[in-house]
């Protein structure tokens, strides 16, 4: 049986970025099920190309996208990969099942348009509640604009024949159209053979130009507009005179220029933006690190958010601070594996870091239960099995 799965950031293990579509798809193919991934790419030197990686078929369409593009061009790269995936997925014969994948919401537009011109069924996943996030953070303004995008996201859902939100909030918010038994929860995955405690690498140390024997925290992924990261800046200004402490920036975004001349201008020596790394790397970059911070912008709909760098941080053994008043709060806190911080007050999250600094066993202690959580209740092979069991019971309806 075929299945297009449609993801516009689709990422392999050795891409900075998730990879959460490409294990799905190799559990998938696991169970004899063929996969064609059409996927977006600014780096082929043509309009289309098709390569094969772990048994996935892979259609890469030229479509450019980056964080730091406006609003306006964003919105021309969404709808200009919707455009070119529909002529591609035309062309396809005998698929038996559509996923369809978001950021963005415009991907179901794929999934909707084959469900209706030749009855092909698609599983719509959730992983941000659009437009739910871009209103809260004020990017639509109209009213008129608001009511037509929720009436888009309410026809996707209402005619997917399952959808699959990755937190619990997430789902909370699609149940509000379709009645809960059309749903599944099944979160980001953690990555217990990527992420994992070890001896630290001296070598890339010293090649990062970090401190030997600082105690560092990592934030890693996206540094954009709902990251809230100026809380983790005043932090670490607060912490300016300490130079036992470190904070690390891992990854890019719409703010990462922003913040790095920001701290240029108050010299800000304890803040180091290492830029992106394949994930092999970045596993090592975390396990050089004490602990690690999952921070977003003080908003409700942001509550609701599935983050891997969460998910990753629990693999590698890591005490974890959040700052989102929601579901991962509710895990660090009953599993014992870290802190919730107040979003808006910088000496909160400076006051846990320095308690955590002069408890070294409460780190180790703290780190053990987050790879615990990671192992048996997150680990990709768990969330996977689930997945693959949910495809299997929609060919069988």
């Amino acid at each position: 049986m075929k299945i297009l799965y449609i993801h516009q950031y689709f990422k392999i293990p050795t891409e900075p970025g998730g990879t959460r579509s490409y294990w799905i798809s190799r559990e998938l193919i696991k169970r004899g099920y063929e996969v064609t991934m059409i996927t977006s790419s600014s780096k082929i030197e043509n309009s289309r190309r098709e390569i094969v990686l772990d048994g996935i078929k892979v259609i890469y369409l030229k479509e450019p996208y980056s964080q730091e593009m406006s609003i306006f061009r964003r919105f021309r790269a969404f709808l200009g990969f919707v455009l070119k995936s529909i002529i591609e997925v035309w062309k396809q014969e005998n698929v038996g099942l559509i996923i369809a994948t978001s950021t963005p919401l415009s991907v179901g537009m794929v999934a909707l348009f084959f469900k209706r011109l030749k009855n092909i069924p698609y599983v719509f996943e959730v992983r941000d509640l659009w437009p739910e996030v871009p209103i809260q953070m004020g990017v639509f303004k109209s009213s008129l604009v608001k009511r037509v995008i929720r009436w888009f996201e309410r026809t996707i859902y209402k005619n997917a024949e399952h959808v699959v939100a990755l937190s619990p909030g997430m789902q909370d918010g699609v149940i509000k159209y379709i009645p809960r038994e059309k749903t599944s929860m099944i979160p980001n995955m953690s990555k217990i053979e990527e992420f994992w405690m070890r001896e630290k690498n001296i070598a890339l140390m010293e090649q990062l130009k970090l401190r030997l024997d600082s105690f560092k925290i990592i934030h890693f992924g996206s540094i954009g507009l709902a990251n809230g990261v100026h809380t983790i800046i005043e932090s670490a200004q607060l912490l300016k005179d300490d130079n036992s402490i470190e904070f690390l920036f891992v990854g890019g975004g719409a703010m990462e220029k922003y913040f790095f001349e920001y701290c240029e201008r108050l010299h800000l020596t304890n803040v180091k933006f290492l830029g992106k790394f394949s994930m092999r790397d970045l596993s090592e970059i975390v396990n050089l690190s004490d602990i690690s911070i999952v921070s977003f912008k003080d908003l409700p709909i942001l509550y609701t958010n599935s983050p891997n760098k969460f998910f990753d941080s629990l693999s590698a053994g890591k005490p974890i601070i959040v700052n989102s008043a929601g579901w991962t709060k509710d895990i660090v806190e009953n599993n014992r594996c870290g802190y919730y911080v107040n979003p808006n007050n910088p000496s909160d999250l400076v006051k846990r870091i320095l308690y955590l600094k002069q408890n070294p066993d409460l780190v180790l202690q703290m780190g053990r239960n987050s790879r615990r959580l990671a192992e048996t209740v997150y680990d990709r092979s768990i969330l996977c099995a689930q997945f693959g069991d949910l495809v299997v019971k929609v060919f069988n309806a």
